[in-house]
């Protein structure tokens, strides 16, 4: 059996659902001063691009409720904040993705490095960021797909940055992927979603709430107030999103294609790592 990685981030083995978890929040905390302010820059704008159509569809901060009369407004609204999400995890796939793999091949590489584009694959990502965009917002349309193509896109990033893949393979390598093992690595990513949401909902609603049940809260600051409240929160779930996905990735390669055999012997040889589906388009 292989040796575990150089850190507790990401070991050589396959990892239980808890380890996964744990693996994405230790990546995202040592990344975190590169992931956050990326992530707060990208949720501040997703927050003025709803805002908008949250007024058309009549719902007030924090927990924008819907309302009865103005359900068609609220479903388009849904769905296309469902794309901005798609869009916001796959941009931040690209940086986290790239993380996960230093922490695998190269652990001594500063965490600043993300930033440098040389390497980054920034046109192909943008790409399969506003595709993956594009079918959230259509599946997000026929609500029950919503979860269908969001279980299936979570790879996409990763697949650009480390398998150097295009656009469109990356999004048939990160499906199928998702429905190995039965459908394991699909399932991940919904249940971190569904994490994650409860604890957007709470923070924003109860910070929110809070303020307002102290009275420190003005009527004319309830809107710009939610507004960087959700921003505030999404600057850390959206980055916690995209490291689950970029350790569901590398996972389920060393689960089911041996890339932890791949990177042990690269590692005892001294030779070039090169993994199964490097270089191909």
């Amino acid at each position: 059996m292989p040796d575990a990685g150089p850190t507790a981030v990401l070991p050589l083995r396959p990892l239980i659902v808890g380890e996964l978890i744990d693996s994405a929040v230790l990546l995202l905390r040592d990344h975190a001063r590169v992931l956050v302010p990326v992530a707060l820059v990208l949720a501040a704008l997703e927050q003025l691009l709803l805002h908008p159509l949250r007024l058309v569809a009549e719902v007030t901060p924090p927990a924008y409720l819907p309302r009865i009369d103005e359900l068609p407004a609220y479903w388009f609204l849904l769905a296309v904040g469902a794309a901005c999400e798609a869009v916001i995890v796959a941009l931040l796939g690209n940086l986290t993705g790239r993380a996960a793999g230093t922490v695998l091949l190269d652990p001594g590489t500063r965490v600043r490095r993300l930033l440098h584009p040389r390497g980054a694959r920034l046109p192909a990502t943008l790409l399969v960021a506003l595709l993956a965009g594009a079918v959230m917002f259509v599946a997000s349309l026929v609500m029950p797909l919503w979860v269908v193509g969001f279980a299936l896109l979570g790879s996409v990033a990763p697949a650009i940055v480390l398998d150097r893949l295009g656009p469109f393979r990356a999004l048939w390598r990160s499906a199928t992927l998702a429905l190995r093992t039965g459908g394991r690595a699909a399932a991940v990513r919904v249940l971190g979603y569904l994490v994650w949401w409860l604890l957007r909902i709470g923070l924003a609603v109860g910070a929110v709430t809070g303020l307002n049940s102290l009275g420190l809260l003005a009527e004319e600051w309830q809107l710009p107030v939610g507004l960087a409240v959700w921003a505030l929160v999404n600057s850390v779930a959206y980055p916690a999103l995209a490291c689950l996905d970029a350790v569901v990735y590398l996972e389920g390669r060393i689960r089911t294609e041996g890339l932890d055999i791949v990177i042990d012997r690269a590692r005892r040889t001294g030779s070039p790592i090169l993994t199964p589906l490097a270089g191909r388009r």
